[in-house]
């Protein structure tokens, strides 16, 4: 199984979850590439796709969004796995929120992914413009959650995944895609 992680991050907090996810990933025996979403212009190479984004004030990052339409045909035969870090606080309100915000996103799009999760988000007031860099300073990701969500991934998209994932499998054999760079960073960073 190849599996694309794409990220859509303004300050680099998306980027770090979605690279503990291809991390996991490629524990788990699954090829992974790793790209800013803004950067992949098909799913050519790949069976399944993650794709993260991070909410801000209620819309989900513009990259996701667009990457989500470019790959619209692709995705009628690869599985779709969505995050998105958002909430202040892993509170369930906070959390049912940030979802039901990313349900609407999806929604608009007209996509509906076999596996969707939130994750907490960060907030550094550093990174931030006014009047954001007034808040105070948050970390709400929980790593557990990731690694668990990371585990669901895995087993869902693994042999036996989602009906279309089988679809996939009797296409012809793609050619490998450019994020062969990325592969092996990613492999590189298991052996440290």
């Amino acid at each position: 199984m190849r599996t694309l992680v794409a990220y859509a991050s303004r300050h680099g907090s998306t980027e770090e979850v979605a690279v503990s996810l291809a991390e996991q990933l490629h524990a788990a025996g699954q090829r992974v590439g790793l790209l800013p979403a803004g950067r992949v212009e098909s799913l050519r190479g790949y069976d399944a796709i993650v794709l993260g984004g991070a909410l801000y004030t209620g819309r989900w990052h513009r990259d996701a969004q667009r990457l989500l339409k470019r790959v619209r045909r692709d995705l009628e035969t690869r599985p779709l796995a969505v995050f998105a870090l958002g909430p202040r606080t892993t509170e369930p309100a906070d959390v049912a929120a940030s979802r039901a915000q990313l349900d609407a996103e999806l929604a608009r799009l007209n996509v509906l992914p076999d596996l969707v999760a939130v994750f907490g988000g960060v907030v550094d007031p550093r990174k931030l413009r006014f009047p954001f860099n007034r808040m105070q300073a948050s970390d709400a990701r929980d790593w557990d959650a990731v690694t668990a969500w990371a585990d669901e991934v895995a087993r869902t998209f693994g042999a036996g995944g989602p009906e279309h994932l089988v679809v996939s499998a009797l296409q012809p054999e793609p050619e490998p895609p450019p994020a062969e760079a990325d592969e092996r960073r990613v492999a590189a960073r298991q052996r440290v």
